[in-house]
């Protein structure tokens, strides 16, 4: 594939050893890639819904990441490359969509037996790219909760925050 000014690269999975939880977002927005950390746009409700959820403080990206250390949290995205102008999932451009390698996460981290996805967008790249190649796949719960974008402004941070406890039957 050539690369472009648009072309994206996915970050690394977050991936704590004792990981039953992955969480999936799309692929990283503009202020997450220029920040080099998940979920760094300021407006973005991600790390302020786990920690409403689980507790613990999340004041530092170091903080952030010792909470999905402490309650088995693994964060990905859907996506490994894709082109796509922005931050807007629905800019990605279809031809351009290439998923991440799950057989071989999950192979490494037998432990996942749940996978969220953060918002419709991820679900939808996981069902058409990953899910129909996807081994041990009847193991695994697959849930939909909200999108923690701000893009996502239908529902309020609170409403969000509700909808992902009720999901992660917490």
């Amino acid at each position: 594939m050539s690369k472009t000014h648009n072309t994206l690269e996915s970050f690394a999975p977050i991936l704590p050893d004792n990981a039953e939880l992955l969480i999936l977002g799309s692929m990283p927005g503009v202020a997450s890639l220029q920040a080099n950390q998940y979920y760094a746009h300021p407006r973005n409700g991600f790390w302020k819904i786990l920690q409403a959820i689980y507790g613990g403080t999340i004041d530092t990206y170091d903080e952030r990441l010792a909470l999905l250390q402490t309650q088995g949290i693994a964060v990905w995205d859907t996506l490994k490359h894709c082109d796509r102008p922005g931050s807007l999932d629905s800019s990605i451009a279809t031809k351009s969509a290439i998923c991440n390698d799950f057989n071989g996460l999950l192979a490494q981290h037998p432990t996942i037996r749940l996978i969220a996805f953060n918002g419709k967008a991820s679900e939808k790249w996981f069902r058409k790219l990953a899910l129909p190649d996807l081994q041990h796949r009847d193991s695994l719960v697959l849930i939909s909760l909200p999108s923690s974008s701000p893009a996502m402004a239908s529902l309020s941070l609170e409403e969000k925050t509700a909808r992902w406890r009720q999901g992660l039957n917490t």
